[in-house]
C-alpha cells in the first residue's frame, strides 16, 4: 500500500481527501469561493481555492518561524540529507542514525528501547527538510517530506484498540496494533501536532505542497487534534505538553469547527494545572530539574502564542507569576556555568540553549532583573540580593559563597515524592568548586524498555549510587523529607532534614557550611531497624587518593578544584570502595569512584556519621580532622570539630 502511495504522490495524481471539507468551517471568512466549489461538488477546485486561501493568508503567526531569517545549523543540514536516503535522526543517545529502509518501515526497533521507538514517530528531521528547503530550494526536500508524510499515515492507521480513540476499526495483526501504541501515543502527537505547523509554514509555496496534498495534510492534523481532545495524558508534563499544543493547534488553524473548543480547552488545562503542577516555591512537582526547565517553556511557549496572535487576554496574571517564579528557582538551582544537577532523570543543559532560553524569558518578562542579569551573561540587570536560598516546600536547599565561577556551591535534593521522573534519592547533593562540579548527579543513563533496557535504567535511579544514606544497599521506600531547620545566613549556614526512608529507621541529615568554605555533614540512622548502613559519597571522574584506616578520601585532579572527605563515626566502620557511573546525557555513562562509610546497626541505639567535605585548591591540602558529638537528641545537635588545629563548635 505504501509503496503506490508513495507513487501516487510522485504522480501527482488527482486525488481530494473530501472529507476535510466536513471538518472545516466553510463560513470562516476568506472561504466563501472553496464553500461554493464544495457546494458544487467540485472537490478539485474547493481545494485549489483552499490552497490559496492558506497561500494568502494574514494575522496568523507561528512565533518559531520566520521565513526571512531561516537558520539551518549543521546539525539540522545533516539530519535533512541523511533523510532523503530514509535515514532518520530519532534520538540523541542512538548514533549514528539508523536506515529504516527504501519502502519505509515505521515499526523498525533495531533496539528495545522505547524512546527509540516512540520518538521515531515525532519526525524531527521533517522541520530540518523545511529549512533546508527554504535555504536552498532544492524541491527534492519538499517532494520527500510530502512523500515521507503520506507514506506514515498510510503505514500508521488509528485503531480502536483502546476506550477512546477516534478512526476506524481496521483489521490489523497484533504487531501492526502494538504499533500503534507508539505511533498514537498522545505526547507523540501531540509533537507532531506542534512540529507540522513549523512544516506548513516552511512547505506551503512549494511545489509539492498541492491542493491534493493539502486535504490531505489537514485531514491528518484534524485526525492528531481529535486524537488528543480524548485522550489526553492523566498528570505531569505530558499533559502540559498536549494542552499547550492543542491551545497552539486551534489558534494557528482557526478554520476547523472544533478550533475554538481546542483553544479554549488547551489554555484552560494550562491554567489549571500551572497551579497544580507548581509548588508556591516555583518547584515543578517531578523534582527534576531538567523537566522543571521543559515545564517553564511548555508555560512559556503558551505565552508566545497568545502574544504573537493577539491572545493576551487568556493568559492571567497568576498564570505569569508563576512562571516567572519557576525560572528564579531554577537560576538558583543551577551552578555558574548555568549548567543544571542531573537529579532523577535530568540531563545535563547545554550552556548555549539555556542562555537562549533566557533571553526568550528576558522578553517576557521585561521588568525582572534577575532573569535579565543571566540572559545578558551579568552586562545588564542584577543578581538577587542572597547567595543561599530554600524551596522548602519543593525540597532544594542551595548553598552558596557567590555568583561567580570560582564559586563553592552545595545544592541539596530532600523533598517530598515526587512524580514519574524523580528517583529514591533524598538527601543527595551535588557540589561545584572553582569552575567544576565535584559530585555530579548519577543521572539516569536510560528511561525504559525491555528487561535489558530496565535493568540499566534500575542501576542508575537505586538509593546507593547517590550521596544518601541507605539500609542495606536497598531503594529508599519512603521519599517524604520534612526540613527541621534552614538557616542561610551568617558564618555557620545549617540545613537538617528528616527522610522516613525506611520502615523504623528514619534518616536526618544535618549540613552546615562553615565560613562558606567547607561542609561538615552529620548523618543520622534514627529507629528499630537494624542492617547494614552505609553513607555513600561519590565523586566525579579521576584519580582518588584513599586511606582506608583513616577513612579519608583525597581527589587528585588536574588543576585546582579539589576535596578531602574524611568520615568519622559513632560506631566503628569500614570505608567501601564501590563501582561508580554518572551519566549526563542520554546512553553516555563515564566511570567514576565511589565511596561508602559501612557499619552495622545492632540495637535501637542511633548510628551517627560526621563527615567532612572541604573543597581546596591544593590536593589534600586538609591535613587532619576530628570530630567530637557533644550533644545529640530529636531537638539538638551539638558537636566540636578540629581541622588542622582550628577548633569549630557546630549546632542546632
Amino acid at each position: 500500500m505504501s509503496v503506490g502511495i508513495r507513487a501516487a504522490w510522485a504522480g501527482n495524481v488527482d486525488h481530494v481527501t473530501e472529507g476535510v471539507f466536513q471538518e472545516l468551517n466553510l463560513d470562516y471568512p476568506g472561504l466563501e469561493k472553496v464553500k461554493a466549489y464544495y457546494q458544487k461538488k467540485n472537490m478539485k477546485g474547493a481545494a485549489k481555492e483552499l490552497l490559496k486561501y492558506y497561500r494568502s493568508r494574514q494575522g496568523i503567526t507561528d512565533p518559531d518561524i520566520d521565513l526571512s531569517k531561516i537558520k539551518l545549523s549543521d546539525k539540522e543540514r545533516k539530519w535533512a540529507q541523511e533523510a532523503l536516503d530514509h535515514t532518520f535522526y530519532v534520538h540523541d543517545g542512538y548514533q549514528p542514525s539508523f536506515n529504516y529502509g527504501k519502502d519505509i518501515n515505521w515499526q523498525y526497533w533495531p533496539v528495545k528501547d522505547n524512546e527509540l521507538r516512540w520518538q521515531l514517530h515525532r519526525h524531527k528531521w521533517f522541520t530540518p527538510m523545511g529549512k533546508a528547503y527554504q535555504t536552498t530550494r532544492n524541491v527534492n526536500y519538499a517532494k520527500e517530506w510530502a512523500l515521507q508524510y503520506a507514506d506514515w499515515i498510510a503505514k500508521n492507521p488509528l485503531l480502536k484498540i483502546q476506550k477512546k480513540v477516534y478512526e476506524d476499526n481496521i483489521k490489523l495483526s497484533d504487531q501492526q496494533k502494538e504499533n500503534v501504541r507508539f505511533a498514537w501515543r498522545p505526547l507523540e502527537v501531540s509533537h507532531r501536532l506542534q512540529d507540522q505547523i513549523h512544516q506548513f509554514v516552511l512547505f506551503l509555496n512549494s511545489p509539492a505542497f498541492t491542493p491534493e496534498f493539502l486535504t490531505l495534510f489537514l485531514d491528518n492534523y484534524h485526525r492528531h487534534a481529535v486524537h488528543i481532545t480524548r485522550n489526553y495524558s492523566g498528570r505531569g508534563n505530558h499533559l502540559l505538553f498536549e494542552a499547550q499544543r492543542i491551545f497552539f493547534a486551534g489558534t494557528f488553524f482557526p478554520e476547523f469547527k472544533e478550533a475554538k473548543r481546542w483553544q479554549t480547552e488547551g489554555i484552560d488545562i494550562l491554567n489549571k494545572e500551572i497551579h497544580l503542577q507548581v509548588y508556591d516555591d516555583g518547584g515543578q512537582f517531578e523534582l527534576d530539574p531538567h523537566y522543571h526547565l521543559a515545564c517553564i517553556n511548555i508555560f512559556c511557549r503558551a505565552i508566545e502564542i497568545a502574544q504573537a496572535n493577539h491572545l493576551q487576554q487568556v493568559i492571567p496574571q497568576s498564570y505569569i507569576d508563576t512562571v516567572e517564579k519557576m525560572i528564579e528557582m531554577y537560576s538558583n538551582i543551577c551552578f555558574p556555568d548555568y549548567s543544571n544537577p542531573c537529579f532523577s532523570d535530568a540531563k545535563l543543559t547545554n550552556y548555549k540553549e539555556v542562555i537562549k532560553d533566557y533571553r526568550a524569558w528576558a522578553k517576557l518578562f521585561p521588568k525582572n532583573k534577575q532573569i535579565a542579569y543571566f540572559a545578558s551573561e551579568g552586562k545588564k540587570g542584577e543578581l538577587p540580593p542572597y547567595l543561599s536560598k530554600g524551596f522548602l516546600k519543593s525540597g532544594f536547599f542551595v548553598f552558596r559563597n557567590s555568583w561567580k565561577q570560582d564559586a563553592t556551591v552545595m545544592v541539596v535534593k530532600a523533598g517530598p515524592k515526587g512524580e514519574w521522573h524523580c528517583q529514591p534519592d533524598n538527601g543527595t547533593f551535588d557540589i561545584w568548586y572553582n569552575g567544576r562540579n565535584l559530585f555530579p548527579d548519577s543521572g539516569s543513563y536510560i528511561y525504559a524498555g525491555d528487561s535489558i533496557v530496565q535493568k540499566q535504567r534500575d542501576w542508575f535511579r537505586q538509593t546507593a549510587v547517590h550521596n544518601t544514606l541507605t539500609l542495606n544497599n536497598q531503594n529508599l521506600e519512603t521519599t517524604q523529607s520534612k526540613t527541621i531547620l534552614w538557616q542561610p545566613d551568617g558564618q555557620i549556614q545549617t540545613l537538617v532534614t528528616e527522610n522516613p526512608s525506611y520502615k523504623d529507621l528514619r534518616h536526618r541529615r544535618t549540613v552546615f557550611f562553615v565560613d562558606q568554605t567547607y561542609f561538615v555533614i552529620v548523618d543520622e540512622a534514627l529507629g528499630k531497624a537494624r542492617g547494614m548502613i552505609d553513607v555513600h559519597f561519590l565523586p566525579g571522574d579521576g584519580k582518588l587518593a584513599v586511606d582506608e584506616a583513616q577513612h579519608r578520601v583525597a581527589t587528585c585532579y588536574d588543576g585546582r578544584s579539589n576535596m578531602v572527605i574524611q568520615a568519622i563515626g559513632s560506631q566503628p566502620f569500614k570505608t567501601i570502595q564501590e563501582e561508580g557511573w554518572y551519566s549526563l546525557a542520554y546512553r553516555h555513562k563515564t566511570a567514576r569512584p565511589a565511596i561508602s562509610f559501612r557499619t552495622e546497626k545492632q540495637s535501637d541505639a542511633p548510628v551517627r556519621f560526621v563527615t567532612l567535605v572541604y573543597p581546596c585548591q591544593e590536593q589534600g591540602a586538609v591535613k587532619s580532622f576530628k570530630a567530637d558529638i557533644v550533644e545529640a537528641s530529636e531537638k539538638s545537635l551539638k558537636i566540636n570539630i578540629n581541622i588542622d588545629g582550628k577548633k569549630r563548635q557546630l549546632q542546632w
